[in-house]
């Protein structure tokens, strides 16, 4: 398919836009009918098991099934995790930044559907996670997949990651411009101008995709706020510190858990269920996401003791059963941990007959338990907007978000929760500037197509006019084998030796000559250069998906290529 192969030299460049959008296009409409079948397979259980038929209202169940549920969960992941490979049971957004970082954005689609049967049981069966994570993952890995099967450029792999981020998020909360920056923010780690128009394209077809099928997200209806909210800027001062804490209580939870992964997978996931099971038959609330528990807080809010009794557990058990390896996300049970923590604080000022609004603490509460746990303060400072529709929460958003950013990076020292299972892993997704620019570009965009291919054995009148070409490499081959010899070595042999040979093998004449170590045009401009650092060559021969020579790049291109981005 000639238009198919033209339509894959263009994403070579970093700057093929009009190629992007379309595969933002294409992500968006993909990632949108993932996480259409993905809430169907969570809600459609739940209305039937709940005895309401209410979504997530696991209150409702007698004690005994508040028990059976979590634990019936973890026996299922159990069974389905052995009948996995290893390699298959890794899912979550940790895994996603593994491979985007680590193996070039190249995700599994067998771990894809682990992820959507994994994640649809956990959250089934009321184990303390949320849907986003899960969500986010079958976005990129979805998008990823599409771009393997079309063969397309790794630095492209890249982009339609961040675009199936950024579509899922949009799709899960109808929060567009949160799912950008957070596809920005956590997931590609940069910004870039070229790189926000596709990203922002798949949210915005994304989030039409859920609206125009299932409707308005209800799972978040919050309520109106008061306009006036510099009276209560000096307690908001206060939640950020109390937020902060709270991150601090959670992440460190889930970083003591992870050294249990030493255990067996079995062993973690029975002991995941029991202890959700026996803490869900005390408080039920801690059952699955909790986006029921934030809707009580806004129509019925509970004693002062039942909150901090909640929040304690909340904040507990959702890192705690992550951590031991249950497949699910914590973005949900971080907004509803914040926003029982801003209740809390709202209901104690109240006490001291202070003017404080729980409609106004909880939500900023939510913010910015996002913000700081995430390590994403400006992808939640967008979702509250987004999510209340009013800019007065911009101002007591930024104060609290920052706030408790600050209280868990600089008083803690605590890393995001997903840089921290990261580093359980020994892993490091912190890019040097050279290699986030050296990733944005294909090897096809800057290779030299000035090249011969010939055999090694050549009449000496065939060479000298190749010589009088003057192409700067020669690609000779031998028994299905390449050398590179630049062409300026035959020129100083043809002038230095009479001309008695009639014959010339180019392998053996005095010259500096390069193993031509191949490396797929689709290969981003990173991979060539790990690939030359580790063979101590200074340059490879780029070939076709086909295998065929397409041309030659050289280390003196790739730091060329690299001073020049940098000086603009």
């Amino acid at each position: 398919m000639p238009s198919l192969d033209n339509f894959r030299q263009r994403l070579y460049y970093f700057e093929a836009l009009p190629q992007l959008v379309v595969l933002g296009i294409l992500s968006g409409l993909v990632t949108g009918g993932v996480i259409i079948l993905f809430r169907l397979a969570i809600e459609l259980p739940q209305q039937w098991l709940l005895p309401t038929g209410i979504i997530e209202h696991f209150e409702s169940l007698p004690l005994w099934q508040r028990f059976l549920y979590p634990v019936l969960g973890s026996l299922l992941l159990i069974m389905l995790f052995k009948l996995l490979p290893r390699s298959s049971r890794s899912v979550g957004i940790p895994h996603l930044l593994e491979r985007l970082n680590y193996h070039q954005g190249r995700l599994s689609p067998v771990n894809l559907v682990t992820q959507f049967i994994a994640g649809a049981i956990a959250l089934g069966s009321g184990h303390s996670v949320g849907r986003e994570g899960p969500a986010v993952y079958l976005g990129a890995s979805a998008s990823s997949v599409i771009g393997q099967l079309l063969k397309l450029p790794n630095n492209t792999l890249r982009i339609l990651i961040g675009c199936g981020s950024a579509a899922a998020i949009a799709a899960v909360f109808n929060t567009p411009l949160a799912g950008v920056i957070f596809a920005m923010e956590v997931i590609l780690l940069e910004y870039s101008i070229l790189g926000f128009i596709p990203v922002m394209v798949a949210a915005v077809v994304g989030d039409v995709v859920i609206q125009l099928t299932l409707g308005r997200v209800a799972d978040l209806a919050l309520p109106g706020l008061p306009q006036d909210v510099l009276p209560d800027l000096p307690m908001l001062l206060v939640l950020g510190l109390m937020i902060g804490v709270v991150a601090a209580a959670f992440i460190s939870t889930l970083q003591q858990t992870l050294k249990l992964r030493s255990l067996p997978l079995p062993a973690r996931l029975l002991l995941a269920g029991l202890i959700a099971g026996t803490i869900s038959l005390a408080i039920p609330e801690v059952m699955g996401t909790g986006y029921d528990s934030i809707e009580g807080l806004f129509h019925s809010p509970s004693t002062l003791g039942m909150l901090l009794l909640l929040l304690i557990c909340k904040t507990m058990l959702t890192p705690f059963v992550i951590g031991l390896g249950v497949p699910g996300g914590i973005i949900g049970p971080s907004l509803v941990i914040g926003a029982i923590a801003g209740a809390l604080l709202a209901g104690l000022g109240q006490h001291l007959n202070l003017p404080t609004s729980t409609d106004l603490f909880a939500i900023i509460g939510m913010g910015a338990m996002m913000g700081a746990v995430l390590n994403a303060p400006l992808a939640a400072l967008i979702a509250l907007l987004e999510l209340t529709d009013n800019s007065t929460i911009i101002l007591p958003g930024m104060l609290a978000i920052v706030v408790s950013n600050l209280t868990l990076r600089s008083v803690f020292k605590l890393p995001s929760a997903f840089q921290a299972t990261l580093v359980a892993q020994g892993l490091d997704i912190r890019q040097t500037p050279m290699a986030q620019t050296l990733s944005r570009a294909a090897v096809g965009s800057l290779m030299e197509r000035d090249f011969t291919p010939l055999s090694a054995v050549q009449p000496r009148e065939t060479l000298k006019t190749i010589a009088e070409n003057r192409p700067r490499w020669l690609l000779i081959e031998q028994e299905r084998d390449w050398t590179l010899m630049p062409c300026g070595e035959l020129i100083r042999h043809l002038e230095t030796q009479s001309g008695s040979e009639h014959a010339v093998n180019l392998l053996q004449i005095p010259a500096n000559r390069l193993h031509a170590t191949p490396v797929y045009s689709r290969a981003t401009l990173l991979e060539a250069w790990q690939k030359m650092e580790s063979e101590g060559i200074s340059a490879l021969l780029v070939v076709s998906n086909r295998e065929t020579p397409l041309g030659v790049i050289s280390r003196n291109q790739i730091e060329e290529y690299y001073n020049h981005k940098q000086a603009l």
